[in-house]
Order: C-alpha cells, then structure tokens, then sequence
C-alpha cells in the first residue's frame, strides 16, 4: 500500500484541482456527447500527414506555445534557459482552460488548413486527443529530433495505448486515479478494489460519475486491463458496478465534489484523485490516505503535441526535447509537482534537497520522497492507461457506463 506524507506545504493539485474538474466536462458531459456522435465526417477530415511533412523544415528562431494555467513558473525558467540555449524565443500562453472547449475553438481553424496561433500545445489522453489524430490535424513526431525523449522517458511513457509509438505525443505531466479513505471511520487498511463491493460499507463509499473512472474499477476488479477491453468486458464490469450500486453500497456518484463528504465522514473511502488528497491533507492538516489498489490504479497524462499547420514545427520539436533533459524536467516537477515522465529528475532532486536548508530542504525533501510526484515501482506496475476511445466505440461504451451513475 502506498501512504502520501502530507507534511510537503505545498499544494500538489493547485494547478489540477479546478482544472481536472473541468476535465469531466470534456467529451462525456451532453456537449460532448453531441460532438462524439457527429463523428469526424463533417469535422474537416485531413489525409493523415506522414514522415513527408519534415521534409525541407527548418527552425524559424521562434514559436508559440499555448498550455494549462500554473504548468510553468511565472518566471518561464525553463524557456528561458530554452533560449539562452538555443536563440529561440517562446511566446507562452495559458489558453487552455479545459479539453471540450479548446477542440471546439481550434477544429475550425485546422479543418479549414489555418494556423490556430500556436506552434506547440498540452491536452490531456481522452476523446479530444483521440479526435485530433483521426481528423489528421496533428503532425507526427520525427524521433531523430529527439532524443532526449528516447533517452529519458520512463518505459510507462513510452507507446502508450491512446498514442501508441509516441507517433504524435508526448507526455509533459501525469496523475493517479485511485482509492481515498478515511482512517477516523475505517478499522482497517484498504488495499483493493474489492473494499469498495464490501457490504460492510453500504452507504458510504463515493464512486466517480465519470465513464471512463468508473468503467476502469470495474474492468480492473474483473482483471481486465483497460487498454486492453473489449465491449463484452465493458458489459461484464457494468454488471459489477450495477452490483454495487444496487445494494446500497455507493452513497453517491461524485464528479470532485468528494473530498468533502470523504473529510466529515459521510464517506468513508472514495474513488479519488491522488492530487486532490495530497492538497486536501497539506492545507486543511486532515490525514486521509491514498493507495493505488491491488488490482491497479489508473494514469492519465497531459501530452504536448504540434498541430499540423504550426508555423514554426522544427522549434517546438526542439523544445518539446528540450523538456526531456534531466535537469530541465527536475525544474518543472519542482514547481509542477505532479508526475514526471522523466524518473531521472528524482536523483537530481535529491541532490539539490541534500545541498539546500531550512524550509527549502523539507520542501525538497518531502517532494522527491512523495509517491505522488515519483511513484514506486511498485505503484508503477500497477497502474494502467484508460479505455483507448475512439469515434465508433464511444458511442457503445458511454451509453453503458452512464446507465450505472445515471440511473
């Protein structure tokens, strides 16, 4: 089981907590449901561009690069040891707010052949991404440029079921789905998916109202692997959560609004995300804990990616390689503090931590032990990739899932 030390001051999800509860509005909320069901026709299909698209590119000494709020400091360090390094200048911008919304304000332009402004950009795994690389509006990665990537990303990192091959993402940051208790209510250790089904907990277990969370514990309990999961799995794991729900197990369907409930006790263990609880314990001194189940826990990851009529592409490459040196990614977790996909950065933490004092030092200290920035190998090993949804399976898997919470 993974405990989460929240002696570290420092809020882990203040970037992601109002941001990952906009995240479920993207692509399962009513508008999104709208957009899924239009499919890509009619959306300004692209033939998909392939290795041809970097031939004759070259870098134009600058690029645009529009991200989440608080992904960087508001320093821009790292883009500006980006420039003293190379003489490329980076305009950066936090314009995106939530997945549905950005699709919706740059589709047009991309269907249209229109540069949406930007040369490189972050959005999270999940039908937007799924939707941009059907509609070939996202360029493929040349791997020879880098490097850096190939070099020091964590294997998890690597070929991922939504982008398999990193053909045309790569991660910038990372965060857990797992289980949240309260120890005040709860006279054991909960290490299993299976204590949220145990009947000795009717009316006070929180599940999530999101598809995708929820259809994750279902198939994991079931031992299917999400990425793995086929549409007869899918029916099978609505079989257990209807189960669940039917004998009065689940209080109620949460989007984030558990953290709350699960702190005064009217739950007493919730499917939760791992930022929220490290947050929740660091500022409010309450002491839930949070472990990646037996059975696993699931990973979701923001992805930086280059549209494909970006202006300056052979930049945004050369910084997105950029962000994959040790020290550079040992930088950005540290204002970031969210999973990096560089294991590397841990180390070159450590040595700072062991050089610095007073509050710096338990800062530094708490940052580089904490399992939520730097999981185990344990933990790792445990965690898995969504449901790769596209626009046909969407359609089926959704309807299913929200039967269970809606119902």
């Amino acid at each position: 089981m993974t405990r989460y030390d929240p002696a570290l001051a420092r809020g882990l999800t203040r970037a992601r907590l109002s941001r990952r509860s906009m995240l479920q509005m993207s692509g399962l909320t009513a508008a999104g449901l709208a957009l899924t069901a239009c499919g890509v026709q009619g959306q300004g299909a692209k033939k998909a561009p392939d290795a041809s698209f970097w031939e004759g590119r070259k870098s134009n000494g600058s690029l645009a690069f529009a991200n989440w709020p608080l992904y960087m400091d508001s320093e821009r360090t790292q883009l500006t040891q980006f420039t003293e390094r190379t003489g490329i200048k980076v305009t950066y911008d936090e314009a995106v707010q939530e997945n549905h919304s950005w699709f919706g304000k740059i589709q047009p332009k991309l269907a249209n052949g229109e540069s949406i402004g930007y040369d490189l950009m972050v959005l999270t795994n999940g039908i937007e991404l799924t939707k941009l690389i059907e509609l070939g509006f996202l360029a493929p990665l040349d791997h020879e440029q880098l490097p850096n990537f190939d070099a020091n990303a964590g294997e998890l990192y690597k070929n991922t079921s939504y982008d398999p091959g990193n053909t045309y993402t790569v991660p910038y940051t990372s965060g857990v789905t797992g289980i949240a208790y309260n120890p005040e209510y709860v006279d054991r250790e909960i290490t299993s998916i299976a204590d949220l089904w145990d009947p000795k907990f009717e009316g006070k277990v929180g599940m999530m109202r999101d598809p995708q969370e929820i259809a994750n514990f279902g198939l994991l309990l079931n031992g299917v692997d999400p990425a793995e999961s086929t549409e007869k799995d899918w029916k099978k794991a609505v079989e257990k959560l209807e189960e669940q729900r039917d004998k009065g197990i689940v209080r109620r369907y949460y989007e984030q609004d558990y953290i709350q409930p699960l702190t005064n006790g009217d739950v007493w263990m919730s499917m939760a995300w791992s930022g929220d609880i490290y947050q929740q314990n660091a500022e409010e001194g309450t002491n839930l804990e949070f472990v990646v189940p037996e059975e696993g826990g699931t990973i979701w990851t923001d992805c930086l990616m280059i549209p494909v009529t970006a202006k300056n592409p052979v930049d945004a490459l050369m910084l997105m390689d950029f962000l994959y040196e040790p020290e550079i990614a040992a930088g950005l977790t540290e204002y970031i503090t969210y999973i990096t996909p560089v294991p590397e950065a841990q180390e070159i933490l450590k040595e700072k931590a062991a050089e610095a004092s007073g509050k710096e030092k338990k800062e530094l200290d708490g940052l580089v032990d904490s399992p939520l920035v730097f999981p185990t190998e344990e933990d790792y090993a445990r965690l898995h990739n969504y449901v790769p949804l596209t626009t046909d399976n969407e359609k089926s898997f959704t309807p299913l899932f929200l039967s269970v919470t809606q119902s």
